[in-house]
């Protein structure tokens, strides 16, 4: 039997005291947040949904975020976490398409009308049939969406027994952004879930104290997996930050003497930038920095390095991979631009659009990992699980490169992919030379259509402040610069760049 509610009730039960989350003023040690997730299971069982039921979760990085994450698994339910910027028509697909049987949706600010939205899509949506509100008052018993958590776990008992779930049962089900068509539920396991947290916590230094900034959406594989589970399996304090702001999560680093960040590219490139123009300072006690989600410049990975005197190890993982698959893992060497190597217990190979393994010592390919992170499957989709899925392998949509000392590459997304007069041009090679120059702050390459060569490149640029280079000035440098075939012909400065909530740049937005 394995349920993975088990990394905060190991913690709980050995380290009651020590403090399990900090949000603002509030400082909660591990055995509440054990104890309010008790009463959630209580009040789950209560409402007649257990083991097998799904029920969704909609919340930014709040303390209810936890309570009621572990209180679905222990019920032995499986959690369904939404993004929150959906709208209802969204929420309601989520709803349907999960077979969600209750929903827990944050009531919302004035800024993001999450309650507003979430109780317009359960009214729309076919099966679900519990409602509750998570106040943004604290504490508060009344809601013009609903009934509220506190008032539901009014009379609910602290103590729950937790439902033995198995290893392969469903723990989690992640929708993928969905890039093209709508998205798919990743069907993630205890198994799974589990095995990817003590890997990642195994991965990264211990030190007397460990304090993590949880800026990454929680909602999403990467926060859920390799700050919150693992975090609460090392018995760490979690510093919640329900929206990043790169001044402000700098800032609350010192304040709280943050040991380890783990963020997306642009969240990296927002906090290098802010401590250059003077916005904010490095913290002193940053040891640890993880990068994923989407790969890193290697001139952000090099900055970032200088600045703040710590190196930033870069992995990778999609949510279908629980979601760690490879990483720059301590006591090897970390390769600038690279992905590490698998992680324990997990395999990968460069495959061609046939699944034949690509041999050629320099050959690109699309990664395909095997192992405990792979997904059981889409929920209720057999079609498309079986159109990434053969043999155990799971095929990721991302070419990549590997070396001879084992280590990946990513080359590009295969769908990124631009082809200019017959030839493959991948964007990302483009963006690393564009960051080289002085004036180029942030650059993300697209193909754009084209009469005669089929595509064109073109590069969205956010410019170093107070340069004055020309659009003009840049496609010439590029020229000189790389092959006649790949150099951006079309520049275009912006002052920022479209981004989904986890903070990877939306492309399809640019084309």
């Amino acid at each position: 039997m394995l349920n993975l509610a088990v990394v905060l009730e190991d913690s709980a039960r050995d380290t009651p005291d020590a403090t399990a989350v900090v949000f603002g003023d509030l400082r909660l040690p591990y055995s509440l947040v054990n104890t309010i997730a008790n009463q959630v299971a209580n009040l789950l069982a209560a409402r007649g949904v257990g083991r097998g039921d799904k029920v969704a979760l909609a919340c930014p990085n709040l303390p209810y975020f936890p309570f009621v994450y572990y209180g679905i698994l222990k019920a032995g339910a499986t959690v369904v976490p939404l993004n929150v910027l959906l709208q209802a028509r969204e929420i309601a697909y989520h709803l349907d398409d999960s077979d969600a049987k209750a929903f827990f949706c944050f009531e919302g600010t004035p800024e993001l009308p999450l309650g507003e939205r979430g109780r317009a899509g359960f009214a729309e949506a076919g099966r679900a049939e519990h409602f509750v509100v998570l106040p943004a008052t604290p504490f508060a018993t009344e809601s013009a969406y609903g009934e509220t958590l506190w008032a539901a776990l009014d009379g609910m008992p602290g103590e729950f027994e937790t439902v033995q779930t198995s290893p392969e049962d469903t723990a989690v089900i992640l929708y993928t952004s969905g890039t093209t068509g709508q998205p798919k539920g990743a069907e993630l396991s205890h198994q799974n879930m589990v095995m990817n947290a003590v890997i990642s916590d195994e991965m990264f230094r211990r030190q007397d104290r460990n304090a993590y900034l949880v800026a990454l959406p929680l909602f999403h594989s990467f926060g859920q997996t390799v700050l919150m589970n693992a975090g609460f399996r090392r018995r760490a304090t979690l510093v919640l930050m329900p929206r990043f702001e790169p001044a402000g999560a700098l800032a609350l680093m010192e304040q709280e003497e943050v040991t380890l960040f783990a963020g997306v590219p642009t969240m990296y490139w927002a906090m290098l930038t802010a401590v250059r123009t003077g916005a904010a300072a490095a913290p002193s006690s940053l040891v640890t920095a993880a990068s994923g989600g989407s790969a890193l410049p290697v001139e952000v990975l090099k900055d970032f390095s200088a600045t703040f005197g710590v190196d930033i190890l870069e992995g990778y993982g999609l949510s279908e991979t629980s979601p760690v698959a490879s990483f720059n893992q301590p006591g090897r060497p970390a390769k600038a631009g690279s992905i590490g190597t698998p992680v324990w217990g997990v395999e990968m190979k460069l495959v061609d659009p046939e699944w034949n393994t690509v041999g050629d010592p320099d050959g690109i390919g699309e990664i395909a990992v095997r192992g405990h992170n792979i997904m059981k499957g889409y929920h209720n989709r057999p079609e498309a699980t079986a159109e990434v899925m053969r043999d155990g392998w799971f095929r990721t949509g991302d070419m990549a490169r590997r070396d001879e000392d084992g280590y990946y590459f990513i080359v590009d997304r295969a769908k990124d992919m631009i082809i200019r007069g017959g030839f493959n041009v991948y964007p990302r090679e483009i963006e690393e030379v564009l960051m080289t120059h002085p004036a180029v702050s942030l650059a993300a390459v697209v193909g754009v259509p084209h009469e005669s060569h089929g595509e064109e490149v073109k590069a969205y640029v956010i410019r170093t402040p107070g340069d004055t280079t020309t659009e003009e000035e840049l496609v010439a440098w590029s020229r000189e610069t790389m092959a006649a075939y790949k150099y951006p012909r079309i520049v275009e400065f912006r002052e920022s760049l479209p981004m989904t909530a986890t903070g990877k740049i939306l492309k399809r937005e640019l084309r």
